[in-house]
């Protein structure tokens, strides 16, 4: 009996930790379409996920806490730009990252912009900005606070 409960109790502690998971989408089509149903703007984290040690550390100190996962999914639809050194992309990721990347003019990583996107009717992609930030010293109520500054003046 102790065997059923323990298994009981492990499974819903995986099954809650899973529900905790934030998805940061590499489509970046597929982000926008989410953000236009849900009203939300994106957050697109340019970064070099293998090798940028700002990146690593602010995915470490603020990406990967309890206080960025239920801000995040009540605020924006994640979006992951990666321009990895070691990790394989598909041709397809690759050039997208690429054109937007240029297109934001991002030069250095980690880059974070909040925008919101619209479609024309020709189908093209329009970004409209609403700031950018990187690292900021001081763990997620720090970075938070300057994400929230930046959402707060739509």
């Amino acid at each position: 009996m102790k065997k059923i409960y323990l298994i009981a109790v492990f499974c819903i502690g995986v099954i809650s930790a899973q529900a905790q998971e934030l998805k940061w989408h590499t489509d970046v089509k597929e982000a926008i379409a989410i953000g236009t149903k849900e009203n939300k703007p994106l957050l697109m984290f340019f970064t070099g996920s293998d090798w940028c040690g700002w990146c690593i550390r602010l995915q470490k100190e603020v990406f990967k806490t309890p206080e960025f996962t239920k801000w995040a999914q009540e605020k924006v639809i994640l979006v992951e730009l990666d321009y990895p050194r070691a990790v394989p992309q598909t041709p397809e990721v690759r050039r997208q990252n690429y054109e937007i990347q240029n297109a934001f003019g991002v030069q250095g990583y980690p880059t974070i912009y909040f925008a919101k996107a619209t479609k024309t009717e020709d189908q093209k992609v329009n970004f409209m900005g609403l700031g950018k930030t990187g690292y900021v010293a001081g763990g997620p109520t720090a970075w938070l606070g300057v994400a929230d500054e930046i959402l707060n003046q739509k």
